[in-house]
């Protein structure tokens, strides 16, 4: 199939049509059943239930299985669309891969819905897809091999040939190596393993051919979508956005705090209740979870799907301040050296980066890490002093350059919480724009 633009065509290549995203839609929904046994679950208020759904403030209800499970399923389907639209790298690769995973679900419904496009396109009126489709009856009749090889007549190399070709006019250019490599091949065994193999990687491409074609429908439809879900999750399991709940109501209370603290609270004796923006809170409890704790805090549920990306960028946040503050404390005390020497500021950076990886694992001693950073700054400086024919370092600022990048690892240090707060302030007026820029 030509999915990266080539002379080859096949039908469906354009746009999916409605019947197409309705025949999707239905496979997106065929996700496989977890075998649980089945039982009742007991929502009473201040428990968790199985799925660690808190109920507290609706009456105790009997929540069934099934019930548990079809939220389940509906945020599996969620969970898949979402991904498919806001990743544009999201493919299928050749792996193997664990049968409950989401790459695999994936795979399963996507080829499920390619086949069965194929099967409507190959029975459609359409001249050429019946003659192709006739050819290969006509070629790969099972009843009259079935008959040459009990005659000991089957032309197995002339079939072969004749897949291998039915294979080039099917495939996507990025398989044209594969095949002429087909053609090549001499030994009949190791030909047909090789069949099959690139028979594989063909089902692969259609399969990603099929998530590139769907993504633009679902990135439209999305909002849509996942409201929709979520509202079928409440129907199901009322208690299903508890999370969520309290995640908003945080910060509600840190706005009408702030608003308090201003002095902006009604004046007294009048019964005005002070005004918070919607929007604001909104964007103070997105800034809330590039500061959240994922080892101690739940997660709110209508996020769960974008979990990993944001605990990445937490992460990725979180190392950032930290190399910020080593560059402050840096300049304070180097800059008359450092300045006018943009490399060696830029080496610097790539030395902490390097350093800090993985700094947000358990295991990782950062005081640890910061006093090898303060010794190879040390390091780097002086270097660079010597190929300039200048004194070095002296043992006293080595030392106090040392302690000062320790001490960042404490997280109420000044120089720590100033780069937080800038942080923090910044990107608060870069989400309260008219337009914010969207990357």
């Amino acid at each position: 199939m030509p999915f990266n633009g080539g002379e080859k065509r096949c039908v469906g290549e354009d746009q999916p049509s409605n019947s197409d995203s309705s025949r999707f839609s239905e496979s997106m929904a065929s996700l496989s059943d977890y075998e649980c046994s089945r039982q009742s679950l007991t929502c009473v208020p201040g428990s968790k239930t199985k799925k660690g759904l808190r109920s507290e403030a609706s009456p105790p209800r009997v929540v069934t299985f099934d019930e548990v499970m079809g939220a389940a399923r509906n945020l599996e389907n969620m969970t898949l669309v979402h991904e498919i639209a806001v990743n544009e790298n999201f493919q299928l690769k050749k792996d193997a891969l664990p049968g409950n995973s989401l790459a695999s679900r994936v795979k399963r419904i996507v080829h499920q819905a390619y086949w069965d496009v194929l099967e409507s396109e190959l029975n459609a009126d359409p001249p050429d897809g019946n003659r192709l489709r006739n050819q290969i009856c006509e070629v790969l009749d099972t009843d009259l091999i079935r008959q040459q090889a009990e005659h000991g007549a089957v032309d197995i190399q002339g079939l072969a040939n004749y897949i291998i070709s039915t294979m080039g006019k099917l495939c996507a250019p990025v398989r044209d190596d594969d095949i002429r490599k087909l053609k090549a091949t001499g030994n009949i065994v190791e030909l047909l393993r090789q069949i099959f193999h690139v028979l594989d990687l063909m089902n692969m491409d259609m399969a990603n051919f099929l998530i590139r074609s769907f993504r633009p429908h679902f990135q439209r439809q999305l909002v849509d979508y996942e409201r929709t879900k979520f509202q079928e999750i409440l129907e199901e399991t009322p208690s299903a956005l508890d999370k969520t709940t309290k995640w908003i109501e945080e910060s509600v209370n840190e706005e009408l705090l702030s608003v308090s603290e201003t002095g902006l609270t009604p004046a007294a004796g009048t019964s005005s209740k002070p005004h918070l923006s919607p929007t604001l809170v909104l964007n103070n409890s997105y800034l809330k979870l590039l500061q959240w704790d994922y080892q101690k805090k739940e997660f709110p549920e209508t996020l769960i799907t974008d979990e990993a990306r944001l605990q990445e960028l937490t992460e990725k946040l979180n190392q950032l301040k930290i190399i910020a503050c080593l560059s402050l404390i840096t300049n304070n005390m180097l800059g008359a050296i450092t300045e006018g020497l943009p490399e060696l500021a830029d080496r610097l950076k790539r030395v902490s980066a390097v350093l800090l990886e993985g700094m947000n694992k358990e295991t990782f001693n950062l005081k640890e890490v910061l006093n090898s950073v303060g010794v190879q700054t040390c390091a780097e400086v002086n270097k660079t002093l010597v190929e300039r024919g200048l004194p070095t370092l002296n043992a006293e600022v080595q030392a106090n350059l040392v302690g000062q990048f320790s001490s960042i690892e404490k997280e109420d240090n000044p120089i720590r919480s100033l780069i937080d707060k800038r942080i923090q302030l910044y990107l608060k007026s870069l989400l309260g724009l008219p337009s914010f820029p969207m990357c």
